[in-house]
């Protein structure tokens, strides 16, 4: 059945919904022909056969603001949001108020985790770690939720271009060009990108947050998300070539390198990766060298490997 009928025999509103699909908590069809993700009847009958169904499951993906989170804990909001931004925990979601500014959720039992370990972090003066990163203006609430929902998105998947294509969102389009030259690459990875349970719904503003949170702000994170999409779009393309219009995948040869001893030639159809050596000029950090000799794929305007 669709995702809202089931979110209604579950007796879950469409967020709480959305959090247990992230969780892990509730499994989704994923249709081969791309459309929207489906519940099998098996699948709501298991989580109706739990222990305390509904409350329980409703209590695993119940969240709260600042204030209610701060209250949960016994401390102050403003000891709260202290603690978050030092990432201390990590929120599962987040909305827009209507003054348009990021309103963070946490999940209560998380809450209920970190106060029975981290007990002393509630009470008394800050550690000397805890104040230093504050100091610094260090705000971990936007990295961590992207780090743990990107991570959730590569858990769902084995498939080497969709788990490129969640790597992608993580990089601006001028660095995602950097990283990746092919355009018919990009526009495959763009399109199937993962899109929410309940599809690209809410409004615009919403959905361009979505985008913009998704995106690595700080230089280590940005170079670590180019490495791994580097990695992972080497794996796709050896499994697969990226669908692309009427072009057929032809050879070209890599010939030497000045890093190389000798003129060593290797053959690597287009679009497997470059030799290792090219990887630092892929994310930015060295200027290929690689001579690239061979015939364009048709509708191509240059070589990948074109320098």
């Amino acid at each position: 059945m669709a995702v809202g009928t089931a979110a209604q025999e579950l007796h879950l509103k469409r967020g709480e919904f959305a959090i247990a699909v992230h969780l892990g908590l509730i499994r989704l069809i994923v249709r081969q022909d791309g459309g929207r993700p489906r519940v099998g009847h098996d699948e709501l009958d298991r989580l109706r056969a739990q222990e305390g169904f509904p409350e329980a499951l409703r209590a695993r993906v119940r969240t709260v603001g600042t204030a209610k989170g701060a209250q949960q804990l016994g401390i102050s909001p403003d000891r709260f949001t202290r603690l978050a931004r030092a990432g201390c925990f990590t929120p599962i979601t987040f909305y827009l108020n209507r003054y348009r500014a990021i309103v963070w959720l946490y999940l209560a039992d998380e809450l209920a985790g970190f106060a029975a370990r981290e007990s002393r972090l509630l009470v008394g003066r800050s550690p000397a770690w805890l104040l230093g990163r504050l100091e610094g203006g260090t705000d971990c609430r936007a990295r961590n939720w992207r780090s743990r929902r990107v991570e959730r998105l590569l858990s769902l998947t084995e498939d080497p271009w969709a788990r490129a294509a969640v790597l992608a969102e993580t990089l601006d389009p001028v660095q995602l060009a950097e990283v990746i030259d092919d355009p018919y690459d990009r526009a495959y990875l763009a399109r199937i990108r993962p899109e929410p349970a309940f599809g690209p719904t809410g409004p615009p503003l919403a959905r361009e947050t979505m985008a913009h949170l998704m995106r690595a702000d700080e230089p280590d994170e940005m170079l670590w998300r180019r490495v791994s999409l580097i990695m992972e779009l080497d794996n796709a393309r050896e499994t697969r070539p990226a669908p692309s219009p009427g072009g057929e995948w032809r050879e070209f040869e890599v010939v030497g390198s000045r890093y190389g001893s000798g003129p060593d030639s290797v053959h690597v159809p287009t679009g497997v990766a470059e030799p290792a050596l090219g990887l630092l000029a892929r994310i930015g950090l060295r200027r290929r060298v690689f001579k690239v000799t061979g015939r364009q794929r048709p509708g191509r305007g240059r070589a990948p490997y074109d320098t």
